[in-house]
């Protein structure tokens, strides 16, 4: 699990909820669809960490203090304030400036990739032109849906170029995630592996994700 990036947000937020409660407790389905949208949102492990300690701080000087937080959804208030205030703080210190940089470097990256296939090779290309595009002054969220487009359209022509390589990230993806198929909802797990499947794919071709979020 440890060398799945995919799988360290999820393992993240889970052992630092537990450690913060102060005893073993198991996530329940409703918990881990909580990770899973603030993955997909973008909301960085820090943030959320961020999000879970500010909860369980306050919870330490309420009048409830004695008794035990019980679901992750108690700090899922405190998770989205820390959110706000991360992105009113990009808003305030030169977030179009940083969101420029990371579109640039994505697009080179796209143009730097290295054993693209037929289909793949030139979606590419055009993607990398339309990333250089972009208006700089998109917040990072407004640019993710355009972002994970073309990663979706991306990933499935690297597939169709490369079944047999297709087949073994999706071996490797299953074998590290297997500790924790039996723990998740079946649509967490399928999400968490398709995300990791993307990541490795991408990966052994010198690409990253297509996301201005990253852990």
């Amino acid at each position: 699990m440890g060398g799945d990036v995919e799988a360290t947000y999820y393992q993240s937020v889970e052992e630092f909820f537990v450690s913060r409660r102060g005893d073993p407790l198991l996530l329940s389905n409703a918990d881990w669809l909580l990770i899973r949208r603030w993955r997909t949102e973008g909301v960085p492990l820090r943030i959320v960490l961020r999000g879970i300690a500010d909860a369980f701080d306050g919870h330490a000087h309420s009048w409830g203090r004695q008794r035990k937080v019980g679901s992750l959804r108690y700090c899922e208030a405190e998770v989205e304030r820390a959110r706000e205030r991360w992105e009113r703080a990009l808003a305030d210190g030169g977030a179009q400036d940083d969101t420029a940089a990371s579109l640039k470097a994505l697009a080179g990256a796209l143009e730097r990739a290295n054993g693209l296939g037929p289909r793949a090779a030139p979606l590419a290309r055009r993607a990398a032109a339309q990333l250089r595009g972009l208006r700089e002054t998109l917040r990072p969220r407004d640019a993710e849906p355009s972002l994970q487009a073309t990663e979706t359209a991306l990933v499935e022509a690297i597939r169709e170029d490369d079944p047999d390589g297709a087949r073994g990230a999706e071996a490797g993806v299953d074998a590290a995630l297997a500790p924790y198929r039996a723990r998740m909802p079946a649509k967490v797990f399928a999400g968490l592996r398709e995300q990791s499947i993307r990541r490795e794919l991408l990966s052994a071709r010198g690409l990253p994700r297509l996301t201005l979020f990253e852990i």
